[in-house]
């Protein structure tokens, strides 16, 4: 970004037009989207202002779901202000420390608990003022799980499939997404993790929820406790599966006739399900975006594919060719990059 950024004029423009005085944005990030987050300063308070390229991410669902939830009781950035031509939210600052950067061993159990104590709010919330949200469907499953076979099969380790593992994989999915399909819907905010929470004092404000569906119900927990991003201890995981478990059914969202073994089950494929999609949309992020840092997450999610997947019969062989074949070539691929980039002087 520079100051001569046509989008960045034009925000500046905007904002300084809202607040009757010369603001400057400092850039805070971009996500794993095409949006991009600034912080201003105006007498003494903070605010975020997003630009989205309204071709790219329109800005409509995050507004309709951040008063949803707010109005919900959860702690959420409000939008103060739009500029719907360009793609701009102005909106508080509900803070800038994720949760995952202040997570250890020690309180782990705790952060954990208060960010699980959200979900059935979360749950509740099944449409806005745009309307019901959107159904997370078998095709929706089914279409997030081939960005695997299209983006980091296909594209990064330039892969291609035999007749029978083309028939494996259409089998594994299809169980994947019969397990997704079996679970009650809930409203579900989709990439529920430890970077899109943030410490506000003695709460946890929740970001970056634009997506949210409605859909199975151990879907924002499972990917809460099993982070693309960071790995606890099974031990730990275990006994906060059991705290979701005992949570969703005090709150009437799961049926007395589930029991643990069964919520386990599916609460395994679904993280299964998430971990699949999201090394694809790891290796899309770099070929199509050029974010290389997505790269070093991928190791984790194929990690947790042999793990878990080991674990059921209808997904060992898939786990298994995953441990055998995938996750070799993506480790040749990076050592190869690694090299070209030394190469070439970067």
């Amino acid at each position: 970004m520079s100051l001569s950024d046509p989008r960045f004029v034009a925000l500046s423009h905007w904002l300084n037009h809202y607040f009757e005085a010369e603001v400057t944005p400092s850039l805070i990030c971009g996500d794993a989207s095409f949006r991009r987050y600034f912080r201003i300063q105006h007498f003494g308070k903070h605010y975020i202002v997003s630009d989205s390229p309204i071709h790219l991410v329109p800005i409509a669902p995050f507004v309709a779901i951040a008063k949803a939830y707010h109005d919900a009781g959860l702690c959420v950035p409000e939008v103060l202000a739009t500029c719907n031509e360009q793609g701009f939210v102005l909106q508080t600052d509900v803070g800038e420390l994720q949760l995952l950067s202040v997570l250890n061993l020690q309180n782990v159990i705790s952060y954990y608990q208060q960010a699980l104590n959200l979900l059935p709010t979360i749950a509740s919330v099944t449409d806005t003022e745009l309307g019901p949200l959107t159904d997370y469907d078998g095709e929706f499953v089914q279409r997030e799980l081939m960005i695997f076979i299209d983006w980091l099969v296909n594209k990064h380790i330039d892969y291609t499939l035999t007749n029978n593992e083309q028939q494996m994989i259409t089998a594994t999915f299809a169980a994947l997404t019969d397990s997704a399909m079996s679970q009650p819907k809930v409203g579900m905010h989709r990439d529920y993790h430890s970077r899109n929470l943030l410490i506000n004092a003695d709460e946890l404000a929740v970001i970056d929820f634009q997506d949210a569906v409605l859909g199975p119900i151990t879907y924002d927990a499972v990917s809460l406790l099993r982070d693309c991003y960071v790995r606890w201890p099974n031990q730990q995981v275990q006994q906060l599966m059991q705290y979701h478990y005992q949570l969703i059914k005090q709150h009437k969202l799961l049926g007395d006739e589930v029991d643990f073994a069964t919520y386990q089950q599916w609460f395994d494929l679904m993280g299964l399900q998430r971990h699949i999609k999201a090394a694809g949309i790891f290796a899309r992020l770099y070929h199509r975006d050029g974010k290389r840092g997505y790269l070093a997450d991928i190791p984790l999610t194929l990690q947790y594919i042999v793990d878990i997947g080991a674990l059921y019969p209808q997904i060992a062989e898939f786990s298994a060719w995953v441990k055998s074949v995938i996750a070799p070539l993506v480790e040749q691929t990076a050592v190869k990059q690694q090299l070209d980039t030394t190469n070439k002087g970067y």
